[in-house]
């Protein structure tokens, strides 16, 4: 059976992290990974989010553009991208001890230690799947983050088809919970590899 007007919405960064639990060499091709999702599900409409540094590479620009050509050259993915965020992290939690750790750079306190943050991608993710509700039938996620999970419940009890498309690394156990279907792509990771000559080998910051 193939369902209709399939919402695909991608986050970027759990693929590129998520992807690394099928092998350290291993990269999905999003042109292959639609392929596989349209022999059950027809798409109306798909998008990639992701953060990106400050600056584009050719290889960033040219990976952005492949995603968006159309069969058969690519996938036909809307890319929408975020600017990584810096915030201090002089500081962190530790599990073991209860305590809070001063984070310092061998080089000294003058050097201010910092972390890129991914801001935007979830409420983006969440902002497309609620303002497009009324053009699909099946929401098509790739994703594990649960901070997803207000909305997918909210477009469950609309009706909305619920299905994951993802690795079994890192996916929230809640969003598991809420899908009507799950294909997990460890599955098929081998019919939907990135060709090693590809390229668009820029998938990520």
């Amino acid at each position: 059976m193939q369902y209709t007007n399939g919402l695909w919405l991608i986050d970027g960064g759990y693929i590129y992290n998520a992807q690394r639990s099928i092998a350290p060499d291993y990269s999905v091709d999003y042109l292959k990974l639609r392929m596989r999702i349209e022999e059950t599900h027809r798409l109306w409409r798909a998008y990639y989010l992701n953060c990106t540094p400050g600056f584009s590479s050719d290889g960033q620009n040219s990976f952005h553009r492949w995603l968006e050509s159309a069969p058969p050259q690519g996938p036909k993915i809307i890319t929408q991208l975020y600017e990584l965020k810096q915030i201090r992290a002089d500081s962190a939690f530790c599990e073991g001890c209860g305590r809070k750790v001063r984070l310092n750079c061998p080089e000294g306190s003058h050097h201010h230690v910092v972390k890129e943050q991914q801001k935007g991608v979830d409420v983006g993710l969440a902002t497309l799947a609620l303002t497009h509700q009324d053009n699909y039938d099946s929401l098509i996620l790739s994703s594990g983050d649960s901070d997803l999970l207000p909305a997918i419940e909210f477009l469950s009890e609309r009706r909305k088809r619920i299905v994951l498309v993802v690795f079994q690394e890192g996916v929230s156990t809640k969003l598991q919970s809420r899908a009507d279907e799950i294909l997990w792509v460890d599955e098929f990771a081998e019919n939907v590899r990135k060709d090693a000559y590809a390229g668009y080998a820029w998938s990520h910051t």
